[in-house]
């Protein structure tokens, strides 16, 4: 949701696309079903769909002083076309031209280009320095409604009108005139006829400029300005504009005078619109990672579409059910409905980031490790607050479990040491402290007797306590931090894995090492779960890819590629029939499991 006009309306009306990492989602309206389009190697900047809707174009990110790639895909066939690489750095925009003979592109704040392609032949014409020395950098780029040799840029006190000379192969720029004012230009729109382009600013007014004699003819609101500036604009055949501002403000306004007739609030900075065909029906997008369907003759929103915008940090499914599960990231705590992909709950404790959870076995509440230092409890069903367990650990709360008779929780803490809370009906009290963890413990797992656990910590060590009489029983060194381990469902053996990329399984009996493979060839492996019959266990990491192995013979029997950020977190469902993974990039990514047989 952070990608300007990310958000995309596909002209057949059906489908609609944005960017996730470094992927492109397209997602048919109906039936929800989502295809994806996977080539850029870092985060996509921007995204764009030919006005015949047979191209998309979507450039990206990349390291300083690298080729940035643009990539141009076949909307039908969902296939990669060509890779069009001159930008250093970033991507800023994107435009083609309206018969989809030229994509413009603009280069980031250190590249400074605008670069126009040929489609047909996917080869450069000619580029450009985008902005005069004198003035700030463009970030905007669009094509005109009619004539496929025009463009208009903008950016930081910059609005040019632009010409392409096809037989000299040069681009001509005219600089458009605001008299007195001064502006940082966040979004433009063209309108049909070519006649004039309106401008959105920070500065929360809307310039509309003639595009014939590039002067500006007037401004709007001149009293009342949209606080937080202009973010996203929508020009409408009527002539009237649907303004979209950072303070999450939806407003319609006369063509005229700027004054706004109707407005609505959705919740984050509105960072796209895009139209659904004529305009009856249009969508906003939201940096809040919140997609709102609203129809024009209402004016209402509705929410289509809500995910995490942070990193999501853990996964959790209910005992025995695969229907329902809960993840959780920075400010809040979701629970997901699995057949119909939607959100159930939302547990909203702003300004801190919930590190672990867990659902009691009971079913009837949600415990949770904060970075505040807090385990907090919730009703599952409604997401009230039931207890809160002030000042568990001093460096937040990093793990938690909950023993089967419900009646404990152990939380592991950044300082290192565990504790065991006793708790009770209305009351809930500090049962015993376990130090000898000396960095933070990353994970927690308990036996189905209650009488033994096993924790994995980033010093190094994994320790099997004995949590009858509260002593350590056997303790694993291993020259790694560990991010993750699993009891093998016979209880003999435990499995961890962590930054040294390589999966170990140990004896619970004397913390013997049986074997090692290699887990991942790059980057940490963080999270791991096993089946219920101990034949199979999943692993994702650093790599970005899910991985399937068996057990017994410690080799790779699936991989699922699909994440565009480090995977944190995955689960096996009950009952083996989906895998949910969950990743740095606020995505979480349902996979059917494998057949097997």
């Amino acid at each position: 949701g952070h990608i300007p006009c990310g958000l995309i309306c596909h002209p057949d009306k059906e489908h609609v696309l944005y960017p996730l990492g470094c992927t492109v989602v397209i997602q048919d309206l109906d039936s929800k079903k989502q295809t994806f389009l996977h080539g850029h190697t870092n985060n996509v900047s921007c995204v764009v769909v030919s006005r015949n809707g047979v191209y998309v174009a979507s450039g990206q990110v990349t390291f300083m002083g690298f080729k940035a790639d643009i990539i141009l895909w076949d909307f039908q066939r969902k296939e990669l076309l060509a890779r069009l690489s001159l930008h250093k750095g970033k991507i800023e925009g994107l435009a083609f031209s309206p018969n989809s003979l030229y994509l413009v592109s603009l280069g980031g704040q250190d590249d400074g280009s605008v670069v126009v392609w040929h489609v047909g032949k996917r080869e450069a014409v000619c580029g450009s320095p985008a902005s005069a020395r004198s003035a700030g950098s463009a970030t905007v780029v669009v094509c005109s409604s009619c004539r496929d040799e025009m463009f208009v840029t903008a950016g930081n006190g910059t609005i040019r009108v632009w010409e392409l000379d096809l037989a000299n192969r040069k681009i001509r720029p005219t600089e458009c005139q605001t008299g007195q004012l001064r502006r940082v230009i966040t979004g433009v729109k063209m309108a049909d006829d070519d006649n004039y382009f309106y401008v959105g600013t920070s500065s929360g007014d809307v310039l509309k400029v003639n595009t014939n004699n590039k002067l500006m003819t007037d401004y709007g609101p001149q009293k009342e300005k949209f606080s937080s500036g202009v973010t996203a604009l929508l020009l409408l055949k009527t002539g009237d504009l649907i303004v979209g501002t950072g303070g999450g403000i939806v407003a319609l306004c006369k063509g005229s005078n700027y004054k706004v007739m109707k407005k609505i609030q959705v919740q984050g900075a509105v960072t796209s619109l895009t139209c659904r065909g004529q305009g009856h029906q249009f969508f906003v997008g939201t940096n809040e990672c919140q997609i709102y369907r609203i129809n024009y003759a209402a004016f209402k929103e509705e929410l289509i579409a809500a995910c995490h915008n942070e990193a999501v940090q853990d996964i959790v499914f209910p005992l025995g059910t695969s229907d329902l599960f809960a993840t959780c990231s920075k400010n809040d705590i979701r629970v997901w409905h699995t057949p119909e992909n939607r959100e159930l709950l939302r547990i909203v404790t702003p300004n801190v980031t919930c590190h672990a959870i867990e659902f009691m076995r009971d079913g009837k509440s949600i415990i949770s490790a904060w970075n505040d230092g807090k385990i907090r409890a919730f009703t599952p069903e409604t997401g009230r607050l039931m207890y809160v367990i002030n000042h568990a650990h001093s460096l937040g709360v990093t793990a938690i479990a909950a023993t089967s008779d419900c009646k404990r929780i152990i939380s592991g803490g950044g300082e290192g040491q565990m504790r065991v809370w006793e708790i009770g009906e209305r009351t809930h009290k500090l049962g015993e402290v376990l130090k000898e963890h000396v960095s933070a413990v990353s994970c927690i797992k308990i036996k189905k007797n209650d009488r033994e656990c096993v924790t994995a910590s980033l010093d190094g060590t994994c320790i099997i306590w004995d949590i009858v009489r509260f002593i350590r029983k056997q303790m694993i060194l291993a020259n790694t931090l560990f991010k993750c381990v699993c009891y093998h469902p016979e209880e003999y053996q435990i499995i961890t894995s962590g930054t040294d990329r390589r999966i170990g399984y140990w004896e619970v009996f004397d913390g013997s090492a049986i074997r090692e493979v290699e887990g991942s060839v790059s980057g940490s492996v963080n999270g791991m779960d096993i089946t219920s019959d101990g034949a199979y266990f999943v692993t994702g990491g650093d790599d970005h890819l899910v991985k399937l192995w068996d057990y017994n013979e410690g080799a790779v029997t699936h991989v699922g590629v699909g994440h565009s950020g480090n995977i944190t977190r995955l689960k096996i469902c009950p009952g083996n029939k989906y895998i949910v993974s969950v990743s740095a990039d606020g995505a979480i990514l349902l996979w059917k499991y494998p057949d097997l047989h």
